[in-house]
């Protein structure tokens, strides 16, 4: 099988109840990937009641104990998607994805047990680097089995399933967190869940074939073909029902030859990647900035405890109502704008969200930063797996993507001290600030990829 043919034959899968089956099982994964990283939020104050936690500078390293939580989680993701998601394009999408599930999930079972911030702190950075590697090579491995006229719907379907996870773990904190069963508090048990369904889903995901576009580059044309061969059977495609017109590949030889690190330097790629870093550093301050200070932010609002826990499950139901609205029009227009709108909207509700005092303007202005924060983050996911060839595809968004974590690492104990020493103000201000050049960024540097082959693009 020649790498036209394997281009043309994806691109020619129906839309049809197989193929979804296939991404709803990727997605699947990423849900408690996306539970994980939102728990900060809401198991911070079990910590913190329990006393294992402290705030201010009566923390282990002189700053709160949920901003060091969180940086080291960070921290860990950046080493995950820096130094180690390129092992994807090594050894493959699938083994990577599954090493990475059962290191996650080894982790942040130890944590459970644990009675100090400083073991939690370290556990959580390891965490953090299975992670790091677990994220990437799903965008990977979606965008490189679904048909070009479905990328950014399929992104956006997947998000929806993701983003499920963060009104998940903000109902579920709230049911376990303040109780204790067993002689085990709530907060461990949020974590367990976490736990016992990432093991099912390693079981689950077994199933999974390798991506066939790996395959070819690794000079694997029969197994490519068998893998294709078994999606379409489950798409219900027969063979006379394949298209004879091949597509034409702008370079020829990119199946054939291993990328490297220093080929995303090079002139053909080196804007794209100085793109990515930016936008990754800015992007990360205006989601995580929101989504993991969420009942800080409430309370500061001056609603109290349970209020902001319970007004925090409303807003982010905005998380996957925005990805499940988004299917209707993913595929409609170029997905660099669709980043775009979606920063934008950030900036305006965020900067909104400052005024309120009414718990329904908070929830509304609130739920509104979720929905266009959703709509930015699968238009971006999507984006950024979409503008680097095979070679070189996970070692490129992992490099770039890895600036987004690396930012989170510093901007958590940045808000935390804005939070202390500013009020709600300084921290919105600063989330809309980050949106801003992200708005700015993508829209002068990002190339078009609407209905363009991946190899094309």
């Amino acid at each position: 099988m020649t790498a036209p043919e394997l281009i043309t034959r994806i691109d020619a899968l129906p839309s049809s109840p197989g193929l979804w089956r296939f991404i709803i099982l990727l997605a699947i994964g990423g849900f408690f990937e996306l539970y994980d990283l939102f728990q900060t939020a809401y198991i911070s104050p079990g910590l913190i009641a329990e006393g294992i936690f402290h705030t201010g500078s009566n923390g282990v390293f002189g700053i709160s104990d949920q901003a060091a939580f969180a940086s080291s989680t960070f921290l860990g993701l950046f080493i995950g998607t820096s130094l180690l998601s390129p092992l994807a394009d090594k050894f493959g999408r699938r083994l990577t994805f599954m090493f990475a599930l059962l290191w996650y999930s080894f982790f942040t079972l130890l944590i459970v047990f644990q009675n100090q911030a400083e073991w939690i702190i370290f556990l959580r950075f390891l965490v953090g680097v299975g992670l790091g590697i677990e994220l990437v090579t799903i965008d990977t491995y979606l965008v490189e089995m679904v048909p070009t006229r479905l990328r950014s719907k399929a992104f956006a379907f997947s998000f929806f399933i993701q983003f499920m996870s963060v009104p998940a773990v903000a109902l579920i904190s709230w049911w376990f967190v303040p109780h204790t069963w067993f002689g085990l508090t709530g907060w461990r048990y949020v974590l367990l869940v976490s736990v016992v369904f990432s093991l099912f889903i390693w079981i689950v995901r077994k199933k999974l074939p390798e991506s066939p576009r790996w395959l070819m580059q690794q000079g694997q044309p029969d197994k490519a073909q068998a893998v294709l061969e078994a999606l379409e059977k489950q798409c219900g495609v027969g063979k006379v029902e394949r298209l004879t017109q091949l597509v034409t590949l702008n370079d020829e030889e990119q199946f054939e030859r291993r990328g490297r690190f220093k080929e995303i330097w090079t002139p053909q790629f080196r804007s794209r990647t100085i793109m990515l870093m930016i936008f990754n550093i800015f992007q990360a301050i205006g989601f995580f900035g929101f989504g993991n200070w969420l009942p800080a932010l409430l309370a500061g609002q001056g609603s109290s405890f349970t209020h902001s826990l319970s007004y925090s499950i409303i807003i982010t139901l905005g998380f996957p109502l925005g990805c499940l609205i988004s299917v209707l029009y993913a595929d409609k227009f170029e997905i660099k704008w669709q980043v775009v709108a979606g920063a934008l909207g950030v900036v305006i509700f965020g900067a909104l969200f400052g005024f309120q005092r009414s718990p329904l303007g908070m929830i509304f202005c609130g739920f509104m930063v979720s929905y266009c924060n959703a709509w930015m983050t699968y238009s971006f996911h999507s984006y950024q797996t979409e503008i680097f060839p095979t070679r070189i595809r996970v070692t490129a968004v992992g490099f770039c993507y890895s600036f987004s974590r690396l930012s989170t690492v510093f901007s958590s104990i940045i808000i935390g001290l804005f939070l202390q020493y500013t009020g709600n103000v300084g921290v919105l201000s600063f989330i809309v600030a980050s949106m801003v050049i992200v708005v700015l960024v993508i829209s002068i540097l990002g190339p078009k990829t609407k209905d363009i082959e991946l190899e094309n693009i």
